[in-house]
């Protein structure tokens, strides 16, 4: 930047003014100052104070709301938000419009000019900043204009409950995390190779961090080659045409950061399928020189491109104009607009899954060839280097039902998998929590992100599911569009007490709060013997011990992952989770490794961003959401009762939140340690606080509902017995459907024990299994049977649960003993919940007539969400790539009968609880509740929970007092009019008015 432009500390007489300007450290914003020099004093003629106005320009203006008259002149100052400098101008009034007198930085950083009049000013002016002054002075007479009417100023505007100001300088900031972020990751990895060299920084740099850093010059330089090949035209791959869209260091950051991503997440093989990660990262290319593209076009330079000189003249001025007006818009920061130019005007076709596969192919091999990984620490000094591929290229066998096939896969080094453990803090994450509140949803892929693709739909490359959602018009959706909006403009933070307590644990070797052991288990050593069994059974431990290592790597992945995201997040004031849906309608936030979704310690280190006093009905939620999280049992206490758990504990509340690891360690015990220990500290804080109710509470406290799919079905079927178990009528404790089914299994495993084991096999197994029943054992057979759990299922959940406890140690008798338990198990439960399986088996019966004439499953959500089953048979296509012929799979027009049977139910439930879970947040939204969700668990403040709970028991009778079977027939009906549909299956007389006074629906 020129040592004399507005940004200096310096000043510059212009004519007997000068002027200086300095950079206000705590707003990042200008501030600019004019003095006049009369008779040798200087005096203020304006000045120019941070900006506050809709589009962050200085308070002062000419386009703000006042203007202040300078002897017939008025002085402007604006931010360019786009190319991040100020520009400003002093304009003379002449006959009521306003002209040019003094243009300074206008479209450029070069330093001030000065002119002696307005013609002069516009005579030196390009034909470009002519037009774009033209623009800013029909503006600026409009908001005289609105002057001239208006005496009082506007109150200052807000938005996510923060200043336009503030918005402004966190939405820039959003836009470069979104559009900057490999480009950013590529400009470290070239500074420090440059460190490297001249202070020899390597040793110093964390392994896996040094493994990027070793591998990203050579790959950008082999890709950069490539790119000069396809464009002399002498690379005729089938690549080639998509290849050279991007930068090439931005190509190696992305090839190297989504492949290490894949291997992470790969069960902790440390391998990854050729298809998936080629697809991964073809698709990151193509997504990132789109939005390439179109930072390009708006750069000033463009429009003096040779390649514009050449291009005949109406496309010429075509393309002069629209830049003109992109470039505007980014000023102003318009960027919907800026969005709807990016879609109509992109003249680049979507790629297509078969060159992004090729794209990603030919990147993974040139990072094949070029990645080596460095010599171990260890190694002497008087030994060869060494030095091996990073990487390789296999061919795995598996055996399937059908015969075993053959499939590419990349392998790292083990040296590269000892590494990843660590490598998520240096991993590039392009969709992070939004520090601005996401753009409200308007259509399929407008919404949530400010520039990375947003569609707000997974649909997974179901064509009819995506084509669905974007014929519905759009005023059908607004529902949906506002519980979305509603969701993602939840403002979250970090608990930074509970993040420093889990920092100290994963620093000391994890293995505490539920942590996994940052260290592998030993493997056995060989035993010195021939004898064939102990030699099978050390064979045995061998491979139970590298599983056990190959889980614990996973898990040790995925908490580097999470909490990469949280030190990035952690000093931020807040941020937030923009939402979009899979295809039956239930709500996701789109950033995947840490929210509150997520296990106990992301739910344990998130809070909402805003704290409201607890109040005497908050401290009682605080105090009965301990015992929830603390669980073993206490969680099945009534409301009195578990508030009294959380008072009889509160010298291991206090010692738990005053020296969490140095004490007694309490929380630990917990089944959600870190939410525990958060609220143990939420709670201490309150009970040392003079007046408990004024306590500021950030904590989330979360009703969750009754095992939820049968609650649904009880209500479906008026089931005044099924609804009495999932707790929709009111009990003085809360109905543990769990124990209630192990309870029936219990008394029918009694009487087959006391039959003959002469005449029945079973009699044995019941015997041996009476000891075992509990609602553990039952309880993840309950939970998935209203989602279509089969026998098979059943009977491997409950093997599983046998076998943890050691119960049984012959494997023949385990499994048989598993058969006759899951028998026992889907009886039980078809006796207590006779009109859900009812229900079930109807709406498989419907789905099945569909299925059978060759058309998948379509409804319509109570939102008016339309939802296509996806379910077809997949056919297979070969396509040539440059590690090898890989097939992919793409959907044929022959639809999977027996699929769409058995997943209709479910997804048709699934459908009804996200409906429920998005009118709630909208009626709480309009209450002025924070909100979070996340399918039947529902999150406010402490102090507005007995709210919460009254609007989501009126919401869901609202929900079931439409006639939902009878509609869902009715469209069948309309749908195929040829086809006969078993009637309705009949229903009990429960009163849905019940629920609201159900105490324990949601608790």
């Amino acid at each position: 930047m020129s040592k004399d432009s507005i940004f200096s500390r310096k000043s510059r007489h212009l004519d007997g003014n000068f002027e200086e300007s300095h950079r206000n450290p705590r707003l990042g914003v200008a501030q600019n100052s004019r003095f006049s020099s009369v008779n040798g004093e200087n005096r203020p003629l304006q000045g120019l104070c941070d900006g506050n106005s809709n589009l962050g320009m200085s308070k002062n203006s000419i386009f703000s709301r006042k203007s202040r008259h300078l002897g017939g002149m008025f002085e402007g100052s604006f931010k360019n938000h786009h190319l991040g400098f100020s520009q400003s101008s002093i304009f003379l009034r002449v006959k009521g419009d306003f002209q040019v007198y003094t243009s300074m930085g206008c479209g450029s950083l070069g330093g001030l000019r000065s002119y002696g009049s307005a013609a002069e000013a516009i005579a030196s002016t390009s034909e470009e900043d002519i037009d774009e002054i033209q623009e800013l002075i029909e503006e600026m007479n409009k908001e005289n204009e609105a002057l001239k009417s208006s005496l009082q100023p506007k109150q200052p505007k807000t938005i996510g409950g923060m200043g336009i100001g503030k918005y402004n300088i966190l939405r820039r900031k959003q836009i470069k995390v979104e559009t900057e972020a490999w480009e950013e990751a590529a400009k470290e990895y070239q500074e420090l190779l440059m460190d490297m060299c001249e202070q020899k920084l390597a040793p110093n740099l964390p392994y896996m961090k040094s493994l990027f850093l070793g591998w990203f010059e050579p790959l950008r330089d082999a890709i950069a080659a490539d790119q000069k090949l396809c464009d002399e035209g002498k690379n005729r791959g089938a690549y080639a045409p998509f290849f050279n869209q991007l930068p090439a260091e931005m190509m190696a950051v992305i090839t190297m950061h989504k492949l290490m991503g894949l291997l992470m997440m790969g069960g902790g093989t440390g391998s990854a399928r050729v298809v998936q990660a080629a697809s991964h990262i073809g698709e990151a290319i193509e997504h990132e020189a789109r939005i390439y593209r179109f930072l390009e076009k708006t750069k000033k330079n463009n429009a003096l491109s040779g390649s514009l000189e050449e291009t005949p003249g109406d496309i010429m001025e075509e393309r002069e104009r629209l830049r003109k007006k992109v470039k505007m818009l980014m000023k102003k920061q318009r960027l919907l607009q800026v969005r709807k130019i990016l879609r109509q005007q992109d003249d680049e076709k979507p790629w297509g899954q078969d060159n992004l596969v090729k794209v990603g192919c030919r990147l993974i091999q040139i990072l094949i060839e070029t990645a080596y990984i460095q010599p171990p620490n260890d190694q002497l000094d008087d030994c060869p280097p060494d030095i091996r591929p990073a990487f390789v290229h296999t061919l795995k066998t598996v055996d399937t039902v059908k015969g075993s096939r053959r499939y590419g896969v990349i392998q790292c080094d083990p040296l590269v998998r000892k590494g990843l453990d660590k490598t998520a803090r240096h991993m590039v994450i392009p969709y992070m929590p939004m520090l601005v509140p996401p753009q409200n949803w308007t259509g399929y892929e407008k919404g949530a992100y400010l520039f990375l693709p947003s569609y707000i739909m997974r649909t997974h490359g179901a064509k009819q599911q995506r084509e669905a959602v974007k014929r519905v018009p759009k005023k059908q959706l607004e529902p949906v569009f506002q519980a979305l909006d509603t969701l993602g403009n939840t403002k979250w933070r970090m608990n930074k007490r509970v993040l420093g307590i889990l920092d100290r644990i994963w620093a000391s070797g994890g293995r505490l709060a539920d942590l996994v052991d940052r260290e592998d288990v030993p493997l056995p050593e060989e035993p010195d013997t021939e004898d064939e069994a102990e030699i099978k059974k050390w064979k045995w431990k061998i491979k139970a011990a590298k599983k056990e290592n190959s889980e614990r790597h996973s898990q040790r992945c995925d908490i580097e992952l999470k909490l990469a995201v949280a030190r990035k997040m952690k000093d931020e004031e807040g941020f937030y989770y923009p939402h979009n849906l899979d295809f039956r309608g239930r709500a996701y936030p789109m950033h995947p490794y840490l929210n509150h979704l997520g296990s106990d310690l992301c739910r344990g280190i998130l809070e909402f961003s805003e704290g409201r006093p607890l109040g005497k009905s908050g401290f009682r939620w605080l105090k009965i959401h301990l015992a929830n999280v603390y669980g073993g049992g206490v969680d099945k206490l009534s409301y009195e009762g578990r508030a009294a758990f959380s008072e009889n504990h509160v010298e291991d509340i206090f010692d738990s939140a005053d020296r969490p690891l140095e004490g007694k360690r309490w929380w630990l015990g917990a089944e959600d340690p870190f939410q525990c220990l958060a609220t143990c500290i939420n709670i201490a804080e309150a009970l040392r606080s003079p007046s408990p109710e004024t306590t500021i509470s950030h904590m989330p406290i979360h009703q969750d509902g009754s095992c939820n799919g049968l609650q649904h079905y009880a209500a479906l079927g008026r089931d005044k017995l099924g609804a009495a178990a999932v707790n929709l009528v009111a009990g003085d404790k809360p109905a543990d459907v769990y124990s209630g089914i192990a309870a029936r299994v219990l008394d029918i495993m009694k009487r087959d024990a006391d039959k003959d084991p002469a005449t029945d096999p079973n009699v044995m197994r019941a015997r041996l299994l009476i000891n075992q029943v509990d609602r553990k054992l039952v309880k993840q057979t309950v939970m998935t049977s209203v989602y279509g759990v089969t026998y098979i299922g059943a009977r491997d959940q409950i093997k599983r649960r046998l076998k943890e406890r050691g119960a049984i140690d012959d494997d023949n008798e385990l499994f048989a003993a598993a058969c006759y338990a899951a028998k026992i198990t889907l009886t039980a439960l078809g006796e207590m919940f006779e009109a859900a399986r009812s229900i079930m088996s109807w709406l498989g019966d419907c789905a099945k007539i569909i299925a059978m004439e060759n058309h998948p499953v379509r409804w319509t959500t109570p939102l008016g969400l339309p939802v296509v089953q996806p379910y077809r048979k997949l056919g297979r296509h070969l396509i040539k790539t440059s590690l090898q012929i890989l097939t992919l799979q793409r959907e044929t027009d022959k639809v999977m009968v027996k699929r769409q049977r058995t997943a209709f139910p479910p997804n048709f439930v699934h459908s009804l609880d996200g409906s429920h879970m998005m009118m709630t947040a909208i009626a709480c939204k309009e209450a002025g509740l924070s909100f979070a969700g996340v399918h039947d668990s529902y999150w406010t403040h402490a102090c507005d929970v007995d709210q919460m709970n009254r609007i989501l028991r009126e919401k869901f009778v609202e929900l079931y007092d439409a006639p939902i079977l009878e509609n869902l027939l009715e469209s069948f009906q309309q749908s195929f009019p040829d086809l006969q549909f078993p009637p309705l299956p009949e229903r009990g007389y429960f009163d849905l008015r019940e629920v609201l006074e159900s105490p324990y629906f949601f608790n």
